[in-house]
């Protein structure tokens, strides 16, 4: 048998189907796949998904607004009043909610998959703010659904002031206290692999430490009491200013920085040296 002598034409479909594979990982918002699949950009997404809480965070800020001030726990006649006013409203508090808790486990998987493949040794700890995160999201769904019982009870025409109150000082514990502790554990290990990897700028990271700060100063509130106007009662505006609102916006900015870098074709200097190196 004889070598087949090549053909005029094989380096050109080579080439081509070369540049065909490259164009496929160049795509927006893709990269191909051996198996001819696309796997989604995790800087498109996770700045996508901060986006989404911000725009979500603001919606649920505007119908709490409307919805007015609480009236203390004390007086039965008029909680049972403003729960069943503000039933309507209080649900669909609890439908945005529910929709921005899912958008935040698409940034928390985003951003570990950032720091993760830049820095493989820090996995670990991207793990411990990935699944502290996790947990926040599920205890905070656990309160939307004491507050939406509470919403539900409101509207019968026997509801019980007492399951009422039961609810209503349930969720603001889980919205206050606990979720502080934990949103304390993940912009803790946020700042540090964040620092660690540059996968992000650093400001990020010294951002993440001010707020694991916040939300440990923001812990004792717990025995600040019920009142829905003290600053300091257990899930009240104290919380919701210095604790969980940083944390949200330092979601935000970490969201818009990424889809900033994306856009330029930036990538940050530890990430290029993975890459020299063969890590990537």
């Amino acid at each position: 048998m004889t070598p087949r002598e090549p053909r005029a034409g094989d380096g050109q479909r080579g080439s081509g189907q070369s540049g065909t594979s490259r164009a496929g990982t160049s795509r927006a918002g893709t990269n191909r796949l051996g198996t001819g699949r696309r796997t989604p950009d995790v800087s498109l997404w996770t700045g996508l998904a901060a986006v989404a809480v911000a725009l979500l965070l603001l919606a649920e800020f505007v119908v709490r607004q409307s919805a007015g001030t609480r009236p203390p726990l004390d007086e039965s006649e008029a909680l049972v009043d403003f729960m069943a006013t503000n039933s309507t409203k209080t649900l669909i508090m609890i439908m945005i909610d529910t929709i921005l808790m899912g958008a935040l486990i698409v940034f928390l998987a985003g951003f570990r998959q950032l720091i993760s493949k830049v820095r493989p040794d820090l996995e670990w700890i991207t793990d411990l703010a990935f699944g502290a995160g996790l947990v926040f999201v599920g205890v905070t769904l656990v309160g939307d659904s004491l507050e939406a019982g509470a919403a539900l009870e409101a509207v019968n025409p026997h509801a019980d002031p007492s399951a009422l109150r039961s609810l209503t000082e349930g969720h603001m514990l889980m919205f206050g206290s606990i979720s502080c502790v934990l949103l304390a554990l993940v912009s803790a290990a946020s700042g540090y692999v964040t620092l660690a990897s540059r996968a992000l700028p650093v400001w990020t990271g010294r951002v993440a430490y001010v707020v694991a700060v916040l939300n440990v100063l923001a812990v004792p509130t717990m025995f600040g009491g019920t009142n829905d106007t003290s600053f300091v009662s257990a899930g009240g505006v104290g919380v919701a200013v210095f604790a969980t609102f940083p944390w949200l916006a330092w979601v935000v900015a970490v969201g818009i920085v990424t889809i900033r870098g994306r856009r330029r074709g930036g990538r940050p200097d530890a990430q290029r040296q993975a890459e020299a190196a063969g890590v990537l």
